[in-house]
């Protein structure tokens, strides 16, 4: 399966630092921007979530929610975040409002 600009993204279900989704039900009626990063802790990733998370109110503006994947556990995402709000002077909040991050290995892969 293949996806390019502008399908839709497939639905599926993940634990995540919010705990276990259906992410058409986290979207609702929002449009959504799904961050795909090789892994936590890697710099840039950190400031382009960084950097969303300081654009949460315009996410909000424009009835947009933000998720990020990697292959690390929701462990290592957790800590994450607090290292994001850290090095980036932000507050990452996550009452299903802007961003949280979803364990890869726990979306099943249809091929």
């Amino acid at each position: 399966m293949s996806l390019r600009l502008g399908d839709d993204a497939p639905n599926f279900k993940a634990k995540t630092s919010l705990g276990e989704i259906d992410f058409y039900e986290y979207l609702g009626d929002s449009w959504g921007v799904l961050f795909s990063h090789p892994a936590d802790y890697t710099p840039v990733c950190t400031t382009e979530l960084g950097k969303t998370a300081g654009l949460k109110d315009e996410f909000a503006k424009r009835n947009v929610k933000v998720a990020a994947l990697s292959v690390d556990s929701v462990e290592s995402h957790k800590l994450w975040i607090n290292d994001i709000n850290e090095t980036q002077n932000v507050e990452v909040t996550f009452p299903k409002t802007l961003l949280f991050v979803l364990c890869l290995s726990s979306v099943p892969i249809k091929k």
